[in-house]
């Protein structure tokens, strides 16, 4: 009786998760791939379709964490060093949208052109 329910479990932990939004990959999800070298983004300027959901995967290749943020875009997440970060963004209108490294913003500067 025991091994009859897990199932019954697993799927309920599923359902729960999408009930309270959790993200999940979307077919038309437009992806980016960013990186943070030298305390730079790279590339400095990333482009997307307006109205589309926007996946951003941020790699890390410096040896310090790095935060991705960006008051527009209402996005803050920090990307250990060495390790990767995702980000959803929620679809835009046409804009430039700036984002900026909140450990070295000095360098770190970037904006997202939404067409």
């Amino acid at each position: 009786m025991l091994f009859t329910r897990k199932p019954h479990r697993l799927a309920l932990i599923l359902l729960t998760a999408l009930a309270i939004g959790l993200p999940t990959a979307h077919a038309e999800d437009v992806e980016i791939n960013i990186s943070i070298e030298n305390n730079r983004f790279v590339p400095e300027e990333i482009k997307a379709p307006a109205g589309k959901r926007i996946k951003i995967l941020v790699l890390n290749k410096d040896a310090t964490p790095e935060e991705f943020e960006s008051s527009p875009l209402k996005i803050e997440k920090l990307v250990a060093a060495g390790s990767r970060g995702l980000i959803f963004v929620k679809p835009q209108q046409p804009g430039r949208y700036p984002f900026f490294g909140e450990f070295h913003q000095s360098t770190a500067q970037g904006v997202l052109i939404v067409e």
